[in-house]
């Protein structure tokens, strides 16, 4: 068994893809596709990413559009959007549907700041985690005589400066997400 500061780095690195994905599904006052793209539609007895049954775009700032490529998932479709509890109102026009995004009252961004704020909170604590992992990973190494007292102190300082760095990025991720969403 060996220390990789390497493998810890991924797995924060992780952790901050995981919260840069989660924040794009929150919306801001601009269209975006990544507030469509965890959605799940009822299609061929299952329920499928709506990536797998049309492709999003947007085509102006605030409208996203889903093109449906199989006519009959049409309703599904709508339906999945209407029912995500994003206060979007989807129409269908052929198989084309249109989402245009209503204004957002100073409340409603208001709430969304407050979820992304829970999302980096879930994030700085697998980042707190990573590091758990790492320190008991150095006490086991010095307990079996892998790795000396220094060697562990000095991994340490390593792995507490990497777990800092990274805990600013978060903060500075959601500093970025709540100036978008309280922009009006």
């Amino acid at each position: 068994m060996s220390f990789n500061l390497d493998e810890l780095k991924k797995r924060m690195n992780g952790a901050l893809d995981v919260l840069s994905k989660e924040f794009m599904g929150l919306r801001t006052s601009r269209a975006s596709t990544a507030l469509l793209e965890p959605l799940m539609v009822e299609a061929y007895d299952g329920k499928m990413p709506i990536t797998q049954v049309g492709s999003i775009s947007t085509p102006e700032a605030r409208l996203i559009t889903v093109q449906v490529w199989d006519k009959s998932l049409v309703k599904n479709v709508e339906k999945a959007i209407r029912d995500a509890g994003l206060g979007l109102n989807p129409m269908a026009e052929g198989q084309t549907i249109r989402v245009p995004l209503p204004d957002l009252s100073q409340e409603r961004r208001q709430e969304i700041a407050k979820i992304a704020a829970k999302y980096a909170e879930q994030g700085r604590i697998a980042i707190r985690n990573v590091r758990r992992d790492g320190m008991d990973l150095l006490k086991k190494l010095e307990k079996e005589g892998e790795i000396s007292e220094d060697e562990h102190h000095r991994l340490s300082h390593e792995i507490q400066s990497l777990t800092d760095d990274y805990i600013k990025k978060i903060d500075q991720h959601l500093a970025q997400k709540e100036k978008d969403l309280l922009r009006v």
